[in-house]
């Protein structure tokens, strides 16, 4: 099913291109969201996808084409094509679902992600927009298209565009280092925790119960992580295996506030391991902890086998019923 879904969405890419081609298309009368951009008058009202080669015929051939050329007939300098979130976001969104596959090779990411990047990046306002789209997209773990390896490949593609400042290269670099870290299948960053009786712990001496280990970063104060950490604390399944010797719990507090922390104490299991950081693991940027609840799924030597997954992923590796 996911397969015919997949070359669904080839098909209905490559039949943009008739569509576009149409010398009466309504003209786009969308106003740019932003004062000052061009005026500019677009008359797509489908994404100017690439025409296809006509001998190119195989359904992976065809794809590659068109993940490689899928810009050629954008217009970076049209404000009103840009601001056409169904084209121009969409199209985006599009071209990223088809790189996501698990078939398309690093080379043809990389000259696909390219090809976007070189044609927009000496276009303030095309280079703004599209910066927004690849964060929002592929770097916010509450996006359904959520993908550090592409961001990676994002990352850095645009540390080599002349069109970039030294500040912002500097921050993607950081980025860069920061999402590298604590990869599924490397071993986790170590860190010291203290319970909340005073005594210090490292993630590394905890004992992984059963050889699993659920590494819950997390923050009471944090509107967002409520509603998670009730489903887990609700969770009959889980405090069952923790119970029964089967998972080990270490919840972790990395913020700074110790009596918000201490006072949410009683709320938490007693079954779980409850220790704060103070501060240190987002002082040495061991975690990238860009939202909160962040969870880890560890084995028993502590590498990780998922890293920053939603809870009903954690739940269906874990097998709990």
């Amino acid at each position: 099913m996911k397969r015919y879904v997949y070359y669904c969405l080839i098909c209905v890419c490559i039949g943009m291109t008739a569509a576009c081609k149409n010398p009466h298309t309504q003209q786009n009368t969308d106003s740019p969201t932003q004062a000052g951009t061009t005026g500019n008058s677009s008359a797509h009202t489908v994404f100017p996808a690439p025409d296809i080669p006509s001998v190119i015929t195989t359904p992976n051939e065809r794809r590659i084409y068109l993940t490689t050329h899928y810009w050629d007939n954008f217009d970076f300098t049209d404000t009103l094509l840009l601001n056409n979130r169904d084209i121009t976001e969409q199209g985006f969104v599009n071209l990223i679902s088809l790189l996501s596959d698990g078939v398309s090779s690093s080379e043809e990411i990389n000259q696909s992600f390219d090809n976007l990047c070189t044609r927009m990046e000496n276009h303030p306002y095309a280079r703004k927009l599209f910066m927004r789209l690849f964060d929002d997209y592929l770097y916010n773990p509450n996006s359904p298209l959520y993908n550090e390896p592409l961001y990676l490949t994002y990352l850095e593609r645009m540390q080599k565009s002349p069109a970039i400042d030294e500040a912002t290269k500097s921050t993607m670099a950081f980025k860069q280092k920061l999402i590298s870290r604590n990869q599924p299948g490397t071993l986790a960053s170590d860190f010291t925790y203290y319970l909340p009786n005073g005594k210090a712990g490292t993630l590394r001496r905890t004992p992984a119960k059963n050889g699993k280990l659920l590494l819950v970063f997390y923050d009471p104060e944090c509107p967002g992580c409520h509603k998670i950490m009730q489903e887990m604390l609700h969770d009959t399944a889980l405090t069952e295996a923790v119970q029964k010797k089967r998972l080990t719990v270490l919840a972790v507090y990395t913020e700074g506030n110790t009596k918000a922390w201490q006072k949410d104490l009683p709320s938490l299991p007693s079954g779980w391991i409850i220790g704060t950081d103070r501060e240190a693991i987002k002082l040495h940027a061991l975690y990238d902890l860009k939202a909160m609840p962040s969870l880890y799924l560890l084995d028993g030597n502590k590498k990780v086998v998922l890293k920053d997954a939603p809870y009903s992923r954690i739940r269906t590796k874990l097998q709990l019923q």
